[in-house]
């Protein structure tokens, strides 16, 4: 199984990449603090976290099973179990995709799981791995770590989705074809995909901020109350775009229908400029003695003359406003669908590639402190 595990010790010692064995005993031994990262947990997976840590089954279950669950937090009073989603950076859809993490938050341990790659949670690893830094203050500061971490690489998924709705608002004046009509469809359904996890998401850091839970301490709540304003103000955009996709979509319809108008206009125009040729035509194909039927330039006489009654009437539905040729003219090449809301990776957040501001200054190794004093956990800058 994907397995990777660091292991703090009482003395500030790191042990990185432990395996099973020396999991299990770091973890009986109750000092220090253990974290376990776990990638697409599977049924052996399953044997091991219930073998070791003894963890619920209904709790193991959600981990395995592939089946989507909305965010949410259990308390077991010995730990507590949490569901967090982030944006799935690595899917190749047309419309924005979550994933889901799973974090188990004891006093001394934490075990996180998710089924796909995700560059928020390796970051925190990576940042373990050079110096333990986000797992010096304590269980919970890590777990505020990794949440916050998620939340941070939301943010360009949001900026990215605003860039596409200027764009739709841009194209419905320009040319509102079919794929203006696809795009703000799929912008509608990645806003509803967010609104529908962060929603419970935002609950869930509520609950965790306001003391509910003996096992969260008061000192970390104010960091677990700035991920809670994170997550407020991504709903606020959210909400935001989701309203201008209905406004986009409804101007869409108005822009559809104004077009049709203009085409049938432009038809009824045609039509209008024939009318009087087909009349001058009708009257010399009947089959009767007309005037000058015998004389020889006759033809190309009555061909000059519907010609210039033709020019004519073009001219003045021009001169009159009533004609335009821009209809003609548009030309486009219409996107494509396929990663429109995909943020390339340089533009996402790495918690290896942040500051972390302590009370010793930014990015500095904080001074060896004993496990009991339970120093004030750092907020991530």
């Amino acid at each position: 199984m994907p397995l990777t595990a660091f292991y703090l010790a009482p003395d500030s010692t790191l042990q990185k990449n432990l395996t099973e064995a020396e999991v299990k005993a770091a973890f009986e031994s109750k000092r220090g603090l253990l974290w376990v990262d776990i990638t697409s947990t599977d049924q052996r997976d399953a044997r091991f976290l219930e073998s070791v840590f003894k963890f619920h089954r209904l709790a193991i279950e959600d981990c395995v099973d592939p089946l989507v669950h909305p965010p949410k937090i259990d308390d077991f009073e010995e730990y507590l179990f949490i569901i967090v989603h982030g944006i799935n950076h690595q899917a190749e859809s047309e419309v924005v995709e979550t994933t889901e993490l799973e974090i188990f938050l004891g006093p001394h341990f934490v075990v996180s799981n998710h089924n796909f790659a995700m560059m928020s949670v390796d970051g925190v690893r990576r940042r373990a791995d050079e110096d333990g830094r986000p797992m010096r203050y304590g269980a919970q500061f890590l777990t505020h770590a990794l949440i916050d971490a998620v939340m941070d690489n939301v943010m360009p998924t949001i900026d990215r989705m605003a860039e596409v709705a200027e764009k739709i608002e841009e194209a419905i004046v320009d040319n509102p074809d079919r794929a203006t009509l696809d795009t703000i469809i799929a912008l509608r359904r990645s806003t509803l995909r967010i609104h529908r996890v962060m929603a419970p998401q935002r609950e869930v850091l509520n609950r965790m901020s306001r003391g509910e839970f003996p096992i969260v301490s008061a000192e970390t709540e104010f960091y677990y109350r700035n991920v809670y304003d994170h997550i407020v103000r991504i709903e606020d955009l959210n909400q935001t775009l989701r309203e201008r996709a209905d406004t986009a979509l409804s101007s869409y319809y108005l822009a559809v229908a104004y077009r049709q108008n203009e085409i049938v206009k432009v038809l009824s125009l045609i039509a209008a400029v024939f009318l009087p040729l087909n009349l001058i035509a009708g009257i010399y194909g009947m089959n009767l003695v007309l005037p000058g039927e015998h004389f020889t330039w006759a033809f190309y006489l009555l061909l000059g003359i519907m010609i210039l009654v033709g020019v004519g009437t073009v001219a003045w539905f021009v001169y009159r406003g009533w004609f335009n040729f821009q209809w003609f003219l548009w030309e486009r090449e219409p996107p494509s669908l396929l990663r429109l809301f995909k943020v390339e990776p340089k533009h996402l957040k790495r918690m290896g590639e942040t500051r972390l501001h302590t009370p010793n200054g930014p990015d500095r190794p904080p001074a060896a402190q004993p496990r009991e004093q339970n120093p004030k956990p750092p907020l991530d800058g």
